[in-house]
């Protein structure tokens, strides 16, 4: 008798737990880092603890190649295809909201109200998206290396100018020590380019748009300063101070833990290659050419798809995701920035003097987003081939006439991207 009643229990139990996984609602989401085990492994953990934290939703997962990712979506979006959850790039974020791909968010904002500002993706008045972390860039060296060509170690509270920018890559350069001054990564291509050099824009006092109305790149990709700035730019590559747009993948890898550059423009996904190299490795913030110092913001994020069924779902997914532990983990795995102090403290790198606590610093000090504007996607192309052009001896003032002629053309064509002047 005690048998069968024991029986009996389980038999039960167990019904009500297939009960339970039968009443939930599956949600589909698309992510873009297929190829990183590391990153995957953290993925997987949130949605499992997700799906077994409630009876409600089972959030399932489907990964593509980054290099494809964005394509998919499009397709996907024009096919009427589209899973509940997606992720999306921080600055195309505001083309998929203006184009109808993504519906904002149903979270509690006061979740994110210590989130540095990069992760937060708000486009017209609304948050779409959300990111777990940020990224930032800044001048990677070796302290050996300051002290032999005898500069001044720069600072947040005072960064190099851009005549002590200069001077330095020029000590570099006469030194004989490099190959050369410094690495830009010109290997890599696309987003990197707005992402790492707009911020050398916008610190001379240009952009790629003017954010006052979004409705023209007239005087601001092409004014005096922005003219200041291409002369600059193409002086680095006619002076033989970093490589070309030819350089080889490889060479940006690790030319400068071989020893081939003074200086190194990267992000903090690279910093632990470089710091397991080099004992006095050292990070410094962006140089102040003018009109404050700057360096990108704005990395991968979270959203739901317009055509989600189950919007209450899915955004109870990304709320569930913005936890501590989770931005921790993710920092831990991949090495970017987890986007609130708290969480910073629970991680290996970037707590209270921590080897990469730096960056966490630079994106507070220093970051900005790339423009808030669903024409970001084709002022990033236009952008990307001025500067290649210009840094292979095209005409400063006629590549950046033609782009801002490009620019305002593609405004035209779409009635402003619904930006109200």
């Amino acid at each position: 008798m005690k048998m069968r009643t024991t029986l009996g229990a389980a038999l039960l139990a167990t019904t009500g737990w297939a009960t339970m996984a039968a009443a939930q609602t599956e949600l589909s989401m698309w992510y873009h880092g297929a190829g990183n085990p590391q990153e995957a492994e953290v993925l997987n953990q949130i949605v499992a603890d997700f799906n077994a934290s409630q009876s409600d939703w089972n959030v399932v997962v489907e990964s593509f190649p980054q290099e494809s990712y964005n394509d998919s979506v499009v397709a996907a979006a024009l096919a009427g295809n589209l899973p509940d959850i997606i992720d999306v790039d921080g600055p195309v974020m505001p083309n998929w909201a203006w184009s109808g791909y993504l519906q904002p968010l149903q979270i509690d904002e006061s979740k994110i109200e210590n989130f540095l500002p990069g992760p937060k993706g708000y486009w017209d008045g609304e948050l779409y998206s959300i990111g777990l972390w940020d990224a930032a860039v800044a001048l990677v060296t070796r302290q050996s290396i300051l002290d032999d060509l005898s500069l001044r170690t720069p600072t947040l509270e005072e960064p190099w100018t851009l005549e002590e920018f200069n001077a330095a890559l020029d000590a570099a350069k006469e030194s004989g020590n490099f190959e050369y001054a410094l690495d830009l990564g010109m290997a890599w291509t696309g987003e990197w380019y707005p992402y790492a050099f707009s911020p050398f824009l916008q610190s001379f006092g240009g952009d790629l748009v003017d954010r006052d109305t979004y409705q023209t790149a007239e005087g601001v990709l092409n004014g005096e300063e922005a003219m200041a700035f291409g002369e600059w730019w193409q002086g680095l590559f006619a002076n033989d101070l970093v490589p070309g747009t030819s350089q080889d993948p490889a060479a940006r890898e690790t030319g400068f833990q071989d020893g081939k550059y003074a200086f190194s423009w990267n992000g903090n996904w690279a910093a632990m290659n470089i710091m397991n190299t080099f004992e006095d490795t050292v990070f410094l913030p962006a140089p102040d050419f003018g009109n404050g110092p700057k360096i990108g913001a704005a990395s991968w994020q979270f959203g739901v798809s317009s055509a989600s069924e189950h919007p209450d779902g899915a955004s109870a997914f990304i709320e569930f995701a913005l936890q501590d532990e989770y931005l921790a983990a993710f920092s831990n795995a991949i090495g970017l920035i987890p986007p609130t102090t708290s969480s910073a403290q629970m991680t290996e790198n970037y707590q209270d003097g921590g080897p990469m606590a730096v960056f966490y610093d630079l994106t507070e000090a220093q970051a900005m987003v790339r423009p808030v504007t669903p024409g970001y996607v084709v002022q990033a192309k236009v952008f990307e081939k001025a500067l290649a052009d210009i840094a292979n001896g095209a005409d400063v003032a006629d590549t950046l006439d033609a782009a801002v002629d490009e620019i305002n053309a593609d405004i035209e064509r779409n009635a402003g991207y619904g930006h109200t002047e």
